[in-house]
């Protein structure tokens, strides 16, 4: 509640600006140190504020991209209004930096307000730095060579220069994309009107410096500062949970390396084609894709764990219960054994626990070298063992025999030679008959099997009667 209102009173603040600074461009027509440099460039720090205090519901990221972002946006837009009213001068460069700083920041921003998750994943925080630092340097180098012939300044000059109208068009881009795989709402409303605004100032601003008709001051860089903070407000609105975001993050960072790659093999057949600087971040996204492949990599290897372990039992290596029943379900036809251990309670009594499990895992070993190719061997639990094949009648029956002999002889544990027994109990898997119900009869002819110590019992539709 606190929050609310502290952010209510950020927001009633800055839109006090936004009116005091509309009203004094009409009422002082003259450039001013107060209304262009202190009350002009206030409103981009509250947008900044503003974003810093977004709701928790908001990913950090975006909302600290976007806070950075409108900072470093007002401190270019002071340093460079500062250069206009006082002698003493700061380094056009500074100002430079700031503002080409604002698009990667902007663009990673954007890139996260695709979900509503509060936190994101290695990957996702790679495949947005490389979106960032990949698109926007790439899209520029290649305009630079081009631009370099009709505008006069140093590399560095002529970069920067078409950094700005490259950076409007691919965050006009990626909000159309945004708007295309979200659905409307507040926070897209706001999204797409804060980045319509500052790109269409941005870019007025450029066509202005270029047609020599730009008036410092003029009402229209008003636009700047509404689109931050539009941007910052739509931050307090959450967004539906997007399932393509993690999609789009991956697909824009092949994107930007597939960029970056080529940018390398045109430096490398055409030497001195582009200035080195512009190179530097090539080698980083490249340098970050592979960082992001080996965090793909392990990412995988642990899913890929997590898997077998979920239909793995821990102790013996066999399917787990779980995995069992799973495989039970879709299986058609063929027949279902299941095994208890006889006196195997007295034997980890007397024994210990470790030799108990070292019994389970000879004893899980021992059936396994007799279950078919096609068969699906589980430990269901304790001494509970269950096995689904694929075989007829016959060769049922054969097979419970030979699980039978596996045990006929002692077994060498660490503590001694121990003698075990089993009971097994198995029975027909019929399509027309629920996979619960197959269980249940296997169940109760083991039950029988133990009952009478005969050792294997198949279900025959009169065990059920047996009280």
């Amino acid at each position: 509640m606190r929050l609310i209102r502290r952010i209510s009173g950020f927001l009633w603040l800055t839109g006090a600006l936004i009116i005091t600074h509309l009203i004094a461009r009409s009422i002082f027509p003259e450039n001013n140190v107060a209304v262009d440099l202190l009350l002009f460039n206030s409103i981009g720090v509250m947008a900044s504020v503003i974003a810093f205090n977004a709701p928790l519901h908001t990913d950090r990221i975006s909302a600290n991209s976007f806070g950075a972002a409108a900072l470093v946006w007002s401190m270019g837009s002071f340093f460079s209004t500062w250069n206009s009213f006082f002698e003493l001068q700061i380094p056009a460069a500074i100002s430079d930096i700031c503002y080409a700083i604002f698009y990667p920041l902007v663009f990673i921003a954007i890139t996260r307000s695709f979900t509503q998750k509060r936190s994101m994943s290695a990957l996702e925080v790679l495949d947005t730095v490389i979106i960032a630092v990949g698109l926007t340097s790439v899209l520029t180098a290649f305009v630079l060579k081009p631009a370099m012939v009709g505008l006069d300044g140093s590399a560095w000059q002529v970069f920067i220069s078409i950094l700005y109208p490259v950076g409007d068009i691919v965050l006009l881009s990626m909000v159309l994309v945004y708007l295309l795989l979200n659905p409307l709402s507040r926070r897209s409303i706001f999204l797409g009107l804060g980045l319509l605004s500052f790109a269409t100032s941005d870019l007025f601003f450029i066509w202005g410096s270029l047609s020599a008709t730009y008036e410092f001051g003029a009402i229209t860089d008003d636009g700047w500062i509404i689109g931050l903070v539009l941007l910052s407000t739509s931050l307090l609105f959450s967004s539906p949970e997007n399932k393509t975001s993690e999609k789009v993050s991956s697909y824009g960072a092949t994107v930007a390396l597939i960029a970056s790659g080529c940018l390398l093999g045109v430096a490398a057949l055409k030497p001195g084609y582009f200035p080195s600087f512009i190179l530097i971040p090539g080698f980083i996204t490249i340098a970050l894709a592979f960082i992001r492949m080996s965090f793909a990599l392990q990412e995988a290897n642990t899913a890929s764990n997590e898997r077998v372990l979920a239909r793995t039992d821990e102790l013996t290596g066999l399917s787990n219960r779980r995995n069992f029943l799973l495989h039970l379900s879709e299986i058609r036809s063929g027949y279902i054994f299941l095994l208890d251990l006889d006196e195997f309670k007295e034997i980890n009594d007397n024994m210990g626990h470790a030799a108990g499990d070292e019994l389970l895992k000879q004893v899980a070993n021992r059936f396994s070298r007799v279950t078919p190719a096609s068969g699906q061997l589980a430990r269901l639990g304790g001494d509970e063992f269950g096995l689904l094949a694929k075989v007829d009648q016959q060769e049922a029956t054969e097979l419970a025999q030979a699980l039978l002999a596996t045990l006929s002889y002692p077994i060498s544990l660490l503590t001694g030679q121990v003698r075990v027994k089993v009971s097994i109990g198995y029975a027909p898997i019929d399509q027309d008959i629920d996979s619960v119900d197959c269980l249940r009869r296997a169940d109760l002819a083991m039950y029988e099997a133990k009952r009478s110590g005969s050792g294997q019992r198949i279900w025959d539709g009169q065990i059920e009667n047996i009280g």
